[in-house]
């Protein structure tokens, strides 16, 4: 028989996610609504400064949102992917 999952808890810090995730057993909960993160550790060492036509920056803008990240990220997710890609 399988038992309604628990809800997460709340984890105010990185120290309460670290102790909960080294002690719960995660199978009692419904994960299903996670998302993957990425998390961004190499330091920005140049800028990048574009015009854009004002549709094309609202479209990103409504992507990114839709995404849960904010524009700038989505366009250098964008280009990271691109430039990633092998070409023939």
């Amino acid at each position: 028989m399988n038992a309604k999952p628990e809800p997460m808890p709340s984890l105010p810090s990185d120290e309460a996610a670290e102790a909960f995730v080294a002690t719960a057993d995660l199978t009692h909960y419904d994960l299903s609504g996670f998302k993957p993160m990425r998390f961004e550790i190499e330091p920005k060492s140049a800028a990048l400064n574009m015009r854009l036509p004002a549709a094309l920056l609202a479209a990103l803008k409504a992507k990114a949102k839709a995404r849960g990240v904010p524009y700038t990220r989505y366009v250098r997710m964008l280009l990271e992917a691109d430039v990633a890609t092998p070409r023939l």
